[in-house]
């Protein structure tokens, strides 16, 4: 990874860790079966990150709404990081409720995460709706909820530039 001076500065200048909020998408996981929320949580955990919130949601999109404008107003949230629903199927909706919650939005990590997952599962990456970007001043970013698809994303893609990402949404 390059690094230039005015990258470096960015990120010597974000917070060290951040708060982050949790949710699930999903008609059928619990809190007892939800492995990519869990993973999403323990990797955030031991990266030094705060959990300030979790919750699974049924992927209807009023719901996910609700409780996605419920967590962006809270003060203590400096992201959001969902699992689930970005598929194709007719219940996946969790990509139309986030990126209608966007203000900003980070192509590019839609772009990298289809790359990334081309390399692991061919071509089968194009139904992915991944995407990322600030919204009420947070960063705000959807994956699938495979815990394979988690595990991608998380370690080459968000906790690299997480607090980056937090430090700049948040100026």
């Amino acid at each position: 990874m390059r690094t230039t001076p005015a990258n470096l500065q960015h990120k010597q200048e974000s917070p060290k860790n951040v708060r982050a909020f949790v949710i699930t998408v999903s008609d059928t996981r619990t809190g007892d079966t939800d492995a990519s929320g869990k993973l999403i949580t323990n990797l955030l955990q031991s990266n030094g990150h705060n959990i300030v919130g979790y919750a699974i949601v049924k992927d209807e999109p009023a719901d996910i709404d609700r409780l996605l404008r419920r967590v962006l107003a809270n003060p203590e949230v400096e992201t959001v990081i969902l699992n689930g629903g970005t598929g194709i199927t007719s219940r996946d909706s969790t990509y139309e409720v986030v990126s209608h919650c966007i203000d900003k939005r980070l192509d590019g990590f839609g772009e990298l995460f289809r790359y990334l997952s081309y390399e692991e599962i061919g071509s089968a990456a194009i139904m992915s709706r991944a995407i990322a970007g600030v919204g009420d001043g947070k960063v705000l970013i959807s994956l699938p909820g495979s815990e394979n698809a988690v595990r991608l994303a998380m370690n080459r893609l968000v906790i690299p530039e997480l607090t980056h990402m937090v430090g700049l949404a948040g100026k």
